[in-house]
């Protein structure tokens, strides 16, 4: 049975790059001339330009909302912005340039599909420009884009354009992560190949930027190959009124991986009880499947002891079951990150308490080597830890899912989140020997 389809697809992709590099202004353009704006932005755009544009519209003020971001110019914070086409649905992140907001930039980047790049065609591929490169990658964003901007203020020359991508080519194959990559010259401020081909690219033979989003293949990012569930909420409808309902119990939540059918067999997790689908409800009513990343009540056929925090999963490409745990940290607090400290951890829909054990590595982000056994992690480090959790987690790698292989550390007490991560793969899978298979 072919899998439905939805009407209109959407993308969610982040912009980042170093500062002034256009990021704001690239988004505000693809606002304003794919017709995006209603009248009142506009005139907003325009009561503003005395302030901020010198006398002229200033785009980035359409994302730069905190008034210190528009009087020193800069992102600051995470903007989000969706518009739409006829082609495609659009969620697009503006994320700050800054390395002291970098990790602003790693929570914008985390759910996108795919990521812009800013180089400025003036200053080139600075460490910022392989900072975010390097994030974007870690954060397993399967498309990447490299627009070089303000190619106006360098006489719209090819050899300058080719010199750039000379050079990022020259480290992407270290990344090894991107599934595409495009390189694309434009001017944000004047419009030339954002949402119109720009006549001063005769050279150019690619898509502008819009035409790109608009086409890249994402059907095929989620991971159909493993059914993961993650239960966020036994569903039990307290409708006195309602006789058909009394009985009902569903298990609600986010599909994060794979298909599910009727009559198909699941293997619920930590518990190791098995079950069969009797139904999946969905807000158009009852579906015979479902896939990721749709969110469903599914029902099943026995009435096994489940609550949040548990994992329906396949028979087949079984996850990890693990308290001894290996992951990538991006570190978000100012307080350093020191081997011995204890947290929260947060994973899919359940929390525990983790200990780190180690710090394996630290990522010198100017080469991508690794510094073995650092002492600590500053804020905005990445590096390699080992954790050690109070009770097993049921997980996948994060190249695998990148649903069941995130996770984020709460600081206890503050219940601040000090840190963003990616678990690497499992040693080991949950065994036959763990449950019964016989179905």
């Amino acid at each position: 049975m072919a899998l439905s389809q939805h009407p209109i697809e959407i993308l969610r992709f982040n912009t980042c790059g170093s500062v002034d590099d256009g990021k704001s202004t690239l988004i505000g353009r693809l606002l304003y001339d794919s017709k995006n704006l209603m009248e009142d932005q506009i005139e907003a755009l325009e009561r503003s330009a005395d302030i901020t544009g010198g006398g002229q519209i200033n785009l980035a003020n359409l994302t730069d909302g905190l008034r210190a971001e528009r009087e020193q110019g800069i992102t600051i914070d995470v903007a989000y912005r969706y518009f739409a086409t006829p082609k495609r649905k659009f969620i697009v992140a503006d994320t700050p340039g800054h390395v002291q907001y970098t990790r602003n930039m790693v929570t914008g980047a985390s759910t996108a599909n795919l990521s812009i790049v800013l180089v400025d065609a003036r200053q080139g591929v600075i460490e910022q420009t392989r900072r975010h490169t390097y994030i974007a990658a870690l954060l397993g964003i399967p498309h990447i884009v490299i627009a070089v901007n303000k190619m106006d203020l360098v006489d719209w020359s090819e050899d300058r354009f080719l010199e750039i991508r000379e050079e990022i080519e020259s480290f992407l194959p270290r990344l090894d992560v991107f599934r595409d990559v495009k390189f694309i010259p434009i001017s944000a401020l004047n419009g030339d190949n954002v949402v119109d081909t720009s006549k001063f690219t005769p050279w150019y033979q690619g898509p502008n930027l819009l035409g790109h989003l608009e086409t890249v293949h994402i059907a095929s990012d989620w991971n159909l190959n493993a059914f993961r569930f993650p239960v966020q909420w036994v569903n039990r409808p307290n409708n006195p009124t309602d006789h058909s309902l009394h009985d009902f119990r569903g298990l609600s939540g986010q599909i994060a991986g794979g298909i599910v059918r009727k009559g198909q067999y699941v293997l619920a997790l930590p518990s190791g009880l098995k079950s069969r689908v009797k139904d999946i409800w969905t807000l158009d009513g009852s579906k015979d499947e479902a896939f990721s990343p749709q969110s469903v009540t599914i029902c099943l056929e026995d009435d096994i002891d489940i609550s949040r925090g548990d994992m329906l999963v396949g028979f087949e490409n079984l996850p990890g079951r693990n308290s001894d745990l290996h992951a990538k940290v991006c570190w978000m607090h100012s307080k350093p990150l020191m081997q011995g400290k204890k947290y929260f951890i947060k994973h899919t829909t359940q929390t525990a308490q983790a200990m780190v054990t180690s710090l394996e590595s630290k990522i010198k982000l100017s080469t991508f080597e690794a510094e073995s056994n650092p002492p600590e992690l500053a804020m905005n480090d990445i590096g390699v830890i080992r954790l050690k959790t109070s009770k097993p987690l049921v997980f996948d790698g994060y190249t695998t899912n990148r649903l069941t292989g995130s996770f984020i550390l709460i600081e206890q007490g503050t219940n601040l989140t000090v840190a963003a991560g990616m678990f690497s793969p499992p040693t080991e899978t949950v065994k036959p020997d763990d449950v019964d298979f016989a179905i």
